[in-house]
């Protein structure tokens, strides 16, 4: 079973296994001092939730914003966890946090910066059509990924 939870330190070296999975698609992290700087920050800051088959990580999740703008900054699924529902799972959970379990306020938004529709992962993740699953749209383009890959902007209104 899948258990949702803050994110604690002693879960750095799950977290740099996870991105490692996904390095291929996003540009170097795991070797990177901004990644783990981002990782620490999230986590000191309660902005970081992990789900659990034990103690394995499924998937991670970091996140942040205040209303009207919140933002998941990023979401990995480890490889065998995929299509078990441990993102969905993640997403209801920050959507929760970062709402105070209100529900979002008329006229908040929810991004999420993903492949773009020409890029290699855009179909191999599953990470687009996870996204319109959620009720995200697809917005504007955003920045090149690091390793050169489209990105856009997904957006989840109220």
């Amino acid at each position: 079973m899948t258990t949702v939870r803050p994110a604690a330190e002693d879960d750095v070296p799950a977290f740099l296994q996870l991105a490692g999975e996904v390095e291929h698609w996003f540009g170097p992290m795991v070797a990177v001092p901004g990644f783990h700087r981002a990782l620490h920050e999230h986590i000191a800051d309660d902005r970081a939730l992990v789900a659990a088959d034990g103690d394995q990580l499924a998937g991670a999740v970091l996140f942040g914003g205040a209303s009207p703008r919140f933002a998941v900054h990023w979401l990995v699924i480890s490889e065998q966890a995929r299509g078990r529902g441990v993102g969905r799972q993640l997403m209801d959970a920050v959507i929760d946090l970062l709402t105070a379990g209100r529900g979002l306020a008329a006229g908040d938004v929810v991004e999420v910066v993903t492949f773009g529709a020409d890029h290699p992962g855009a179909v191999t993740s599953g990470a687009r059509v996870f996204y319109e699953r959620l009720g995200f749209v697809p917005a504007e383009p955003a920045e090149d990924g690091p390793e050169g890959g489209s990105r856009q902007v997904f957006r989840f209104r109220t």
